[in-house]
């Protein structure tokens, strides 16, 4: 009789993650093993982050910081600041450790910037896309002028970086495009560069595509578009609407190519009770189905493929109480709206709290990162490890 042949658990999701055992033979149940605190610092605002790991196992989380406005008497600190730069911090131990002090991505001359959200080229680059803003002084601007306003901040638009070299290094910044018939301008009178918050997709054949929103001047609700990149993001070549509607804001959205080679998106919306809507590309990115109500409520997204095939979709939860939950979907993101809903935290201080990124793990884990505070405390970029 032949002894009973056993398997170290972690040798067997090593093995799964380097191809070597079918993934689908392990379509397992997450749940949540432990939360980390991955940077925080009293004096600052920090929040909107987004991670990538390296070839290397190293982990880089890049996000948004600014001063902490309530320590120098101020009532509140919001979500524009001319002094929020892009910063990053780095863990060599699959997150058990992080850098203590960030690394500076890019501070723009001119104003605060938002949002940096990284994606990971096969060829081992990273690709960040941003935007910002300029503070005014509104009273004494001379005439009407035809751009972006957010009370006492001028929209700068968006911009991209690149690096190389791991994040030691970037380059740029670098101006995405215009809308074909630009009818908002930047603070110099250009047309303003396209921009969103969330993830980009590489595609199988190696482009890159990025749903992009469109303010509307309020004539009618922002709507969305998708560029295409043939080389890697330097240049960008408009594609099709995305997502537009008569009564219905798009913004926020994150891609996700399916084996199908169908692009989804989820994306966050306005004047829709802050439902999820999911849009669908089945031609390569040359137009898209009509939008779908996910019928749950929860944004931004991300959408991360695990080890089996399925998609780990994580989204803020901005309504009591508040936190970070997930989803688990099927490959081809068709259960949206029956895949049972996970929550991650429920803890949160107030709405001010999300903004989710996912990254695998080794061991078959995951680690999506997001910004939250406790009791309206200072903003902190924390994590939870699922597994």
């Amino acid at each position: 009789m032949q002894p009973r042949r056993t398997t170290n658990r972690r040798q067997v999701f090593e093995a799964l993650a380097v191809g070597a055992v079918p993934a689908r033979a392990f379509a397992r149940p997450l749940r949540k093993l432990e939360e980390i605190v991955i940077y925080r610092d009293e004096a600052f605002y920090a929040a909107f982050p987004s991670i990538v790991r390296r070839p290397d196992g190293e982990l880089l989380v890049a996000f948004r910081r600014a001063p902490e406005r309530r320590r120098f008497g101020e009532k509140l600190t919001t979500h524009a600041d001319p002094n929020s730069q892009l910063v990053l911090v780095r863990s060599r131990d699959g997150g058990c450790t992080w850098s203590r002090e960030p690394e500076l991505i890019y501070a723009h001359p001119f104003g605060g910037l938002q949002d940096p959200c990284m994606i990971q080229l096969r060829n081992g680059a990273i690709l960040c896309s941003s935007y910002g803003w300029l503070r005014l002084f509104v009273n004494r601007l001379e005439k009407p002028r035809k751009d972006i306003r957010h009370g006492e901040f001028l929209f700068l638009g968006g911009l991209l970086l690149r690096s190389d070299d791991g994040g030691r290094s970037w380059k740029g910044p670098f101006r995405p495009p215009p809308m074909p018939e630009p009818d908002a301008l930047d603070p110099w009178g250009q047309p303003l560069p396209l921009f969103n918050r969330g993830a980009m997709c590489q595609g199988r054949d190696g482009r890159l595509f990025w749903v992009v929103r469109c303010f509307r001047m309020g004539r009618r609700p922002d709507d969305l578009h998708l560029l295409v990149s043939e080389d890697g993001g330097l240049n960008w070549r408009y594609s099709c609407v995305a997502a537009a509607d008569p009564k219905v804001a798009f913004s926020e959205t994150s891609l996700i190519q399916t084996p199908a080679g169908d692009l989804v998106g989820f994306v966050r919306t306005m004047n829709l009770d802050n439902h999820t809507v999911v849009i669908r590309s089945r031609d390569g990115g040359r137009s898209f189905d009509p939008w779908q109500d996910a019928g749950f409520q929860g944004s931004p997204h991300h959408a991360l493929r695990l080890p089996d095939g399925r998609v780990w979709l994580v989204y803020g939860y901005r309504h009591p109480p508040f936190g970070v939950r997930a989803r688990i979907l099927n490959s081809e993101c068709t259960d949206f709206a029956t895949a049972p809903e996970i929550v991650l935290r429920d803890d949160g201080g107030n709405a001010d709290v999300g903004y989710p990124w996912s990254a695998l793990l080794p061991g078959g884990r995951v680690l999506t990162v997001y910004y939250f505070n406790l009791a309206d405390g200072p903003r902190f970029i924390a994590g939870t490890i699922c597994g």
